[in-house]
């Protein structure tokens, strides 16, 4: 199970932290993936349990952060200067599986969690 939390309303240029809590079975890779209104679900950044394997859409890169902390099989999501374009329905998703390739990809993910909504104004 994936509980995904601490979306919000805030002005471009500010910062947020989502997490995502998990609970249950084992996973190798926990991902994070965003849907606007209107399009199609898309990859944002990924991270395995164990720190390795991080990547990031260019889109978000340099400004979100993906981490994770085991003790609290928590995964965080950073994400720093935010922009009009961020606004979106944001969700994690893990895998059982240790992708060799990069797993971005939604069919990649056999569990998923809720959304948690950011919009960010002008």
């Amino acid at each position: 199970q994936l509980q995904a939390s601490g979306g919000g309303l805030v002005q471009a240029g500010d910062s947020l932290r989502l997490s995502c809590a998990a609970s249950g079975r084992d996973t190798s890779t926990v991902g994070w993936f965003r849907q606007a209104p209107g399009k199609e679900r898309e990859f944002v950044a990924t991270i395995r349990w164990s720190g390795s394997n991080i990547y990031y859409a260019d889109s978000v890169k340099g400004r979100f952060t993906i981490s994770r902390d085991n003790a609290k099989n928590t995964v965080y999501l950073q994400m720093n200067n935010l922009k009009l374009e961020d606004t979106a329905a944001y969700y994690c998703a893990a895998s059982i599986i240790r992708w060799a390739a990069k797993a971005t990809m939604t069919g990649q993910y056999e569990y998923w969690g809720q959304g948690t909504l950011v919009t960010v104004s002008s």
